[in-house]
């Protein structure tokens, strides 16, 4: 079970979809136990109570860039928007992005943003929606980057239907962000508060963090049935070799490694070598986890309820096993869970 994209069905009341955050460690916590099947209700900070001293704890330390801009199109004024996708060089401000309404801006077209302090040129058509532009910038990559974090605003997903504010830099982003990349925020490392973390640390737990640079296609539908044939955007992912002596000293004490987020899986089960260990890697990775996937490394997973048929949902019946996993998210619905980027989490052992 759990091959068909059809198999994930599930009727989700609206209401459910979380528009806004709970203070971090607040949030709901359904602990799902993979051998009896029981199912527990508890508080986010209460995870701190099912891990134990040399246990790993894997967090993505990705750094999301409030990267959507709102500005206007030359001569004619008209409203656009801007979405900054992948830096392809600071040295000439250069920027994979998305547009919209893409069918009126064009390659040559000017486009202003904020008060008119920045302005970048249209170089090429990439796709439909996609864009390379070129900003048009006097100062550093320091002095263009502040000028965004000023200007711009979090790229929240459409799903969560009111328009992002100020306080969407803070609540969007995870305590741990270090490394810029990210177009999507890495959900369920957001329920995690510095104090939460502190604690963790206090009970010798490892905190191993990994980088992987979370993309829009998170988001994308799957357009096939079959979910063997689906592939997956690729995106970058770094361990380091900190992070991989953290794992493998808890892996050679036979102690449990948690993994922080469903997307987290296939940058932690990639770094696996043939010996049950991690090394250190920079790559690529496009892997699509689903059933019936053998995690090698992975032995607990937390992660958020997920919207129907969406990948991470698909991730996450990899690990827990396709029935448990769709028994869990009826008991979601039941007991009003939140779901999504701003809702509640699992908790898998």
């Amino acid at each position: 079970m759990g091959k068909k994209l059809s198999a994930y069905r599930l009727d989700l009341p609206k209401e459910l979809i979380a528009a806004e955050p709970l203070k971090r460690g607040e949030a709901r916590l359904m602990v799902v136990h993979r051998d009896t099947g029981k199912i527990e209700h508890k508080k986010f900070k209460d995870m701190v109570d099912y891990i134990q001293p040399l246990d790993a704890l894997v967090l993505n330390d990705t750094k999301v860039l409030p990267g959507l801009l709102k500005g206007h199109k030359e001569k004619t004024g008209a409203q656009i928007e801007v979405l900054l996708l992948r830096q392809l060089s600071a040295q000439y401000n250069l920027w994979d992005a998305i547009v919209s309404p893409a069918r009126k801006i064009r390659v040559g077209n000017k486009l202003f943003f904020g008060d008119g302090e920045l302005v970048a040129e249209v170089l090429d058509n990439t796709t439909s929606r996609g864009r390379t532009i070129k900003f048009l910038f006097d100062g550093d990559n320091q002095a263009f980057m502040d000028l965004i974090n000023t200007i711009g605003v979090m790229p929240l997903p459409t799903t969560i239907q009111r328009k992002p504010t100020e306080q969407d830099k803070l609540d969007y982003q995870t305590v741990l962000a270090a490394h810029l990349g990210a177009v999507v925020a890495p959900m369920t490392a957001l329920h995690f508060s510095k104090y939460l973390l502190k604690l963790l640390e206090l009970k010798e737990v490892m905190i191993a963090p990994i980088t992987l640079h979370t993309s829009l296609s998170l988001f994308n539908t799957i357009d096939v049935e079959d979910l063997a044939k689906y592939k997956m955007d690729a995106e970058n992912f770094i361990v380091s070799p900190m992070t991989t002596a953290k794992i493998n000293r808890s892996l050679e004490a036979k102690k449990k490694i948690f993994v922080v987020g469903a997307n987290m899986m296939k940058a932690v089960e990639n770094a696996a070598n043939a010996y049950g260990q991690i090394k250190p890697m920079d790559q690529w990775t496009n892997h699509f986890i689903f059933p019936k996937f053998q995690c090698k490394i992975t032995s607990a997973l937390i992660t958020n309820l997920h919207l129907p048929q969406s990948i991470p949902m698909i991730n996450t019946a990899a690990f827990a096993g396709y029935d448990l996993m769709m028994k869990a998210y009826e008991t979601a619905i039941e007991e009003k869970y939140r779901f999504f980027v701003y809702g509640d989490a699992m908790l898998i052992l």
